[in-house]
């Protein structure tokens, strides 16, 4: 669409300050007005995605329905605009010198010199404009990870700068900052900011907006001082004040007029005033609620709650619509024993198995996943976590002794969970497991098919071990039903144990698409089970 707009989105001083919650909120505001819009990710780091990473390094690996494995932001935007993002909306510097060297390799250059300008800049503007031709949305918001000043984003900033001047008024720039505030002096301090605007003038980039993060208030003298130095208009000094919950910056954007600010510089009209009816009802459940879930998540990378940022979302969205607080015990399977597994446990509404990948803290995912079935625990498995909870049935109740995943022990005799027959061939790690949506469907009378509402559903996936069909007869026979199966393959996605309250293992991954204003039918269902326990 020739006339879409284009909104940059960088940062400065520190990393983590918030861009993606930034330019989702941002996002929220312009679509409650009737734009069409998207949110793109640029990272610089030289993976082609982020599947390769340890979640120590980055958080969660989000994965779209079309299969992408992409940054942890890609759930912001989904979750603040209940709109499926794609591989188009995260490109990686991995992924652009990937293109740019297989064009030079088939000759597409016509034997130039290839170059980080144009060759590298000219890719990361063909990527960023991609959006907006191939969607036809109004507003595309490019949020470049790193910080001003970084060697990794320097490509990205001249794309930027190359984009603002051919794109004229149809392009902006919000630069984000932090204030400090020195308690020994009693100040906040603005020449972090300075240091970090002049780090983007050096590139050639002009902000045209600057949001800053602060722990206090900063009054007008503050914000002129800011726009003095920076070459910014007062009214486009925005402050973003810490808040309880990051679906309150939405509005607090909303009361600081960003969205207006940037209609203005594009010459977008600024009427109709967003409706934001149903997100402040959500955020007046989130903070009324005077009564609490408790619920233990058992993963092995809990020192990084980013590592399951999707899952304490789904959560928070699921009990907040049931008009309950949501209090989520971080519970490290490493730690888990057969002499400890019940005072780590006790007390809980409900207990969560995450995913994860590898041998380190099995065990304790199975002590968990036992544990939960001998109590009658309100539980859920997603991935691994549902893995866990076949192979504990199968050694404890089918008394399959030493059953285990092939991922685990090679030579286990009773491998419940194998290697997909399509991955047996594989070799290379990246962007090779079973990725995306896919149709599930649904045995009637089963908790998923009451939870959905449904005789079908389609839900993302992301692993390359499953549930072994030749054991499905021992298991069914035993008390552990599959209720829910691929159409085209007969790959059991999920189990039951309809003898127990609920007990629940999905083979794939619901948390990637829960929503504030969709919370997921099945973290609905598990929520209500927890609360009712």
């Amino acid at each position: 669409m020739p006339d879409t707009r284009y909104i940059f989105v960088t940062g400065g001083v520190a990393s983590s300050l918030g861009k993606g919650i930034i330019s989702a909120s941002l996002a929220k505001l312009l679509q409650a007005r009737g734009y069409r819009v998207t949110i793109q990710k640029l990272d610089p780091y030289l993976n082609v995605d982020p599947g390769t990473l340890n979640p120590y390094e980055h958080g969660e690996c989000y994965v779209t329905e079309d299969g992408a494995e992409t940054d942890l932001d890609l759930g912001h935007y989904e979750r603040f605009l209940n709109v499926p993002t794609s591989q188009d909306n995260n490109v990686t510097t991995g992924r652009i010198y990937q293109n740019v060297i297989n064009k030079e390799r088939k000759g597409d250059y016509l034997g130039k010199t290839v170059q980080i300008i144009p060759h590298i800049t000219d890719e990361i503007k063909r990527n960023i404009k991609l959006l907006g031709t191939k969607h036809k949305f109004d507003v595309v918001i490019t949020e470049i990870g790193g910080t001003v000043g970084d060697i990794e984003s320097l490509p990205y900033i001249e794309a930027v700068r190359q984009l603002k001047w051919e794109l004229g008024n149809r392009a902006l720039n919000i630069h984000l900052t932090f204030v400090p505030y020195l308690k020994a002096s009693g100040e906040l301090k603005t020449k972090p900011t300075q240091h970090s605007v002049k780090a983007l003038l050096e590139a050639g980039v002009q902000p045209d907006v600057l949001v800053l993060r602060t722990e206090h208030e900063l009054g007008s003298d503050i914000r002129k001082k800011v726009a003095l130095f920076c070459n910014v208009n007062p009214g486009a000094v925005i402050q973003s004040i810490d808040v309880s919950t990051i679906y309150e910056v939405p509005v607090k954007m909303q009361e600081e007029g960003l969205d207006e600010i940037c209609l203005e510089k594009l010459e977008l009209p600024i009427d109709p005033a967003p409706d934001l009816k149903k997100w402040k009802q959500f955020l007046t459940k989130l903070s009324n609620a005077t009564e609490t879930v408790t619920i233990g998540l058992v993963g092995k990378y809990v020192e990084l709650p980013d590592a399951y940022k999707s899952i304490i979302e789904a959560l928070t969205h699921a009990a907040t619509h049931h008009d309950r607080k949501v209090d989520v015990k971080l519970i490290h399977s490493e730690n888990i024993c057969a002499n400890n597994v019940e005072a780590k446990l006790k007390g809980l509404d409900g207990l969560l198995v995450a995913p994860g990948f590898g041998n380190r803290g099995i065990e304790g995912k199975l002590y968990a996943a036992r544990y939960a079935r001998e109590h009658n625990m309100v539980f859920m498995g997603i991935c691994l976590g549902m893995q866990s909870a076949v192979i504990e049935f199968a050694r404890d109740v089918i008394e399959l002794k030493d059953a285990n995943s092939t991922e685990m022990d090679h030579a286990t005799p009773y491998p419940v969970i194998d290697l997909m027959e399509d991955q047996k061939n594989v070799t290379d790690m990246g962007g090779t497991m079973r990725l995306g949506a896919y149709e599930c469907t649904l045995k009637e009378g089963s908790i998923a098919h009451e939870a959905y509402g449904s005789s079908t559903a389609r839900e993302r996936h992301r692993h390359r071990y499953e549930f072994n069909n030749d054991f499905l007869k021992q298991f069914e026979d035993n008390g552990m039903m599959a209720t829910g199966i691929n159409p085209d393959t007969g790959l059991v996605e999920i189990v039951e144990v309809p003898a127990l309250k609920w007990y629940v293992g999905v083979q794939f991954h619901p948390e990637y698409s829960s929503t504030v204003l969709n919370p997921h039918p099945l973290f609905m269902s598990f929520i209500k089970a927890a609360i009712t326990r």
